[in-house]
């Protein structure tokens, strides 16, 4: 079978991989010059940086698609599992380091914040049953196929559901358990990871700390890009054709089926399509004359970022691969974000991946991927927003280390919701798609087929079962099985 794949992003590159392991013609389409996404690498100055996604979890799913191409994934993929998940700095002088032994990151945080271990414990036992009931069936199994809520372990999850915080939110799961105001902050960041905001979000959520504090954080041998690196390079030993600086400009249907793709003047005829490109562009620009699924497409969107990519000229040994520097108004910070606007006191992220690659950064010094979370564009004057965030960036920065930072800075490269939209077709230059704020959200994103068109399917960040690296890969096997379903 002649299988046309539109967008190289590992989502992309997984479903060429499981395409092609099966014996299919395999041909990917990609706008860029280069594979990945997102998951993209760039160098500046002699500094390493990962562009994208910068957290690496739930490892298996890649290891899964090796073994799915009948390789072995440690002759191929490296990383290692990280001792300390992320450290973590509050303005009141605070600072913890989030093990990843349970035992040891609980004595942390009774020696730093003063809270019991058991408090701790519950909250991860908590995220670890939530995981188990639920889990495996609303993020590894289509939610939009009959068979899936024909299995046993869906009636069981179902008969469970109150028990899984569905109507309550985030934060109130958290300060039930947690009680601590900082820990309580801790936890509540764990919604970012899908662009979603703590005091909204259902409390299912609170699965999230169990893929950190129970699976793990890992890091990649030679970076996150390596990530892309192996896989399309999995995809070309297993025979796919790689298009790239090649936009697709229509799928072509005829009888309700998809039977081509449109690229310039020229026609190319396929069986089956699967489309990496942000649902809403997949449809807005590539199915003109097909009918839209306005509600979700309408859905409210997820955050985005805006990232200052700094090269930094010093080491700084109280910080690790992944650091946290609190806001301290966490409610106001994310209502800003609800309201289109970036609040004047942010939380800002720094992945430093220098402490574990050396190379990344020239002796002496580190390269610095520093982030806050941002709305997504909606008209926003954001060449004076990025001004005003530097400034109260590197203010909050140069007070909580007490080392006056700009000049430090080597070298710099921005990254903002415009130019997220404009390099990477993410629309509105939000992350992860739509948010999930309401806890119909896992329900309301957009199916991995089409129910109207025959031979069309969809894969990555903004459909089920949501955005981040694990779950674009899961994207791609729920692809696969659904495909095969249908065969």
């Amino acid at each position: 079978m002649k299988i046309g794949i539109i967008g190289a992003g590992v989502a992309g590159l997984a479903s060429a991989v499981r395409m092609a392991s099966r014996g299919h013609e395999v041909h990917v389409f990609e706008s860029n010059s280069y594979p990945g996404g997102k998951l993209s690498e760039f160098e500046l100055q002699g500094y390493r940086f990962d562009a994208g996604p910068s957290l690496f979890t739930m490892p298996q799913y890649v290891d899964d698609l090796y073994r799915a191409a009948g390789e072995n994934p440690a002759h191929h993929f490296e990383y290692e599992r990280l001792p300390v998940v992320c450290h973590y700095f509050w303005e009141d002088g605070t600072n913890l380091l989030a093990y990843a032994e349970k035992g040891r990151f609980a004595e942390e945080v009774e020696d730093k914040l003063g809270v019991p271990p058991e408090r701790l414990h519950l909250a991860l036992a908590d995220s670890q049953r939530k995981y188990e009931l639920t889990g495996r069936i609303f993020l590894e199994k289509s939610l939009h196929r009959l068979d899936t809520w024909l299995n046993g372990r869906v009636l069981r999850a179902m008969l469970a559901i109150p028990g899984l915080d569905l109507f309550t939110n985030m934060n109130a799961v958290n300060r039930r358990h947690l009680k601590e105001p900082r820990l309580v902050q801790l936890f509540n960041r764990f919604a970012t990871y899908n662009g979603s905001n703590p005091y909204k979000a259902p409390g299912l959520l609170s699965i999230i700390p169990h893929f950190e504090h129970h699976i793990g954080a890992f890091f990649p041998r030679g970076g996150m890009y390596n990530i892309t690196k192996s896989i399309y390079d999995l995809a070309v030993r297993k025979g796919v054709t790689f298009h790239f600086n090649t936009p697709v400009q229509e799928i072509i249907v005829r009888e309700g089926r998809a039977e081509a793709l449109r690229l310039d003047e020229r026609e190319e005829p396929f069986e089956r399509i699967i489309s990496n490109m942000d649902v809403f562009f997949t449809y807005r620009k590539l199915l003109p004359r097909e009918r839209h699924p306005e509600r979700t497409l309408r859905q409210q969107k997820s955050t985005s970022a805006l990232i200052f990519y700094w090269g930094i000229r010093r080491q700084f040994p109280e910080l690790g691969l992944h650091n946290i520097f609190f806001s301290e108004d966490y409610r106001t910070e994310f209502r800003h974000l609800e309201e289109g606007k970036l609040f004047d006191d942010p939380t800002v992220y720094i992945n430093i991946t220098q402490k574990c690659e050396p190379g990344d950064a020239p002796e002496g010094c580190e390269n610095w991927f520093t982030m806050i979370n941002a709305p997504y564009d909606s008209g926003q004057d954001w060449d004076s927003l990025i001004r005003q965030s530097r400034k109260q960036i590197l203010d909050k920065l140069s007070r909580m280390l007490q080392v006056d930072i700009e000049p430090l800075i080597e070298c710099e490269e921005v990254l903002e919701p415009r130019t997220i939209e404009s390099k990477t077709a993410s629309h509105l230059g939000a992350l992860y798609g739509t948010s999930s704020n309401n806890r119909m959200a896992a329900f309301l994103r957009h199916p991995n087929f089409s129910s109207r068109i025959k031979g069309l399917y969809f894969c990555g960040g903004s459909v089920h079962p949501g955005g981040g690296i694990p779950l674009a890969l899961l994207s791609a096997k729920i692809v696969d099985e659904v495909m095969q379903a249908e065969s």
